[in-house]
C-alpha cells in the first residue's frame, strides 16, 4: 500500500472505486482475480504475463491449457486504462492486477459483513 503514493498517488483510489463499484454486481470475479493472480505468479513470477495475448503465432500464458478458463481480463482492461488515464506509464499491469485481487477480496468481505448484518438485524425484527 502506498507504493505509487509519490508517482500516482491516485492509483490505488482508482481500483478500489472501481472494484467497490463492480464487484458487488459481480461477485464470483473476486475468486476469479485469486485465480488469475496465482496463475500468473506461478509461473514465472508476478509479471502480468499471464494478461499478454497470442502475437506473431507465439503462444503466451494466457493461451496455455490452464489458463484457458480464466475469465475477467476485460475488466482488468478497464481499471488499467483508467489508471493509465490517470498516470501514463507508471502503474506496471502487475500492480494493477494485484490491486484489483486484493481490492476483490475486501470488497466481498465488506459486502459479506453488511449482509450479516441486515441478516441479524430482520432476525431481531421477527
Amino acid at each position: 500500500m502506498g507504493f505509487y503514493s509519490k508517482s500516482c498517488p491516485k492509483a490505488e483510489k482508482i481500483v478500489q472505486d472501481y472494484v467497490n463499484q463492480h464487484i458487488p454486481n459481480v461477485p464470483s470475479l473476486a475468486a476469479t482475480f485469486i485465480r488469475m493472480h496465482f496463475h500468473d505468479c506461478f509461473v514465472r513470477g508476478c509479471d502480468a504475463s499471464i494478461l499478454l495475448n497470442t502475437t506473431s503465432g507465439e503462444q503466451t500464458e494466457r493461451q496455455s491449457p490452464p489458463n484457458l478458463s480464466l475469465r475477467g481480463f476485460d475488466f482488468i482492461d478497464r481499471v488499467k486504462s483508467l489508471v493509465e488515464a490517470a498516470c501514463p506509464g507508471v502503474v506496471s499491469c502487475a500492480d494493477v492486477l494485484t490491486l484489483i485481487t486484493r481490492d476483490s477480496i475486501v470488497a466481498m468481505v465488506s459486502l459479506s459483513q453488511k449482509q450479516k448484518k441486515t441478516k441479524n438485524k430482520n432476525k431481531n425484527l421477527s
